[in-house]
């Protein structure tokens, strides 16, 4: 399971980097249009739903490298006992959550493109295509919320450090 969700998670990193290149494209495109007196409808909603897919896209890869904010002031405090329990609940948790926008957002992709759902901008995109990222990025974060679970429960590494700090396994 570990090694699909490492591969699952690289390839949504990968994704949300080229949303990120899109949305990228997008802004420029609409900069200089805006020089040139060019009219190119619903290039703000594709910026827009490019930085959407950057966000969700990203969400696994930013927790297997702990880069979510977590607020560490009072699990620093606690013993090993007390952190412990924490931090199970914390991965319990974040989990559960996970698992309802997961559900959530893909029954979203499924109303909206069963109803036909277009959006209301310039661009008339069918919107169950950019939910799709969305949906995606939660299925990730599920997955990898339930990997660390497993890598808690057996003892294994599951956070991967960068920066100065990267020696130090956790």
């Amino acid at each position: 399971m570990h090694r699909f969700v490492a591969a699952f998670d690289r390839l949504l990193a990968l994704l949300a980097a080229l949303a990120m290149v899109a949305a990228f494209v997008c802004v420029s495109l609409g900069v200089i249009a805006r020089l040139a007196a060019w009219d190119l409808p619903g290039l703000d909603a594709y910026a827009g739903y490019a930085i959407a897919a950057a966000l969700f896209l990203a969400l696994p890869q930013t927790l297997r490298r702990q880069e979510h904010i977590r607020v560490t002031l009072l699990m620093d405090r606690l013993g090993p006992r007390a952190r412990a329990v924490l931090e199970w609940w914390s991965l319990l948790a974040g989990f559960a959550l996970a698992v309802y926008m997961a559900i959530y957002a893909v029954r979203l992709v499924w109303v909206s493109h069963g109803m036909h759902d277009v959006s209301p901008a310039a661009d008339a995109t069918p919107l169950w295509i950019p939910q799709i990222a969305m949906a995606l990025g939660c299925i990730g974060f599920a997955l990898s919320l339930a990997d660390a679970i497993v890598s808690r429960w057996s003892g294994a590494a599951y956070f991967q450090r960068v920066g100065p700090e990267a020696s130090h396994v956790e």
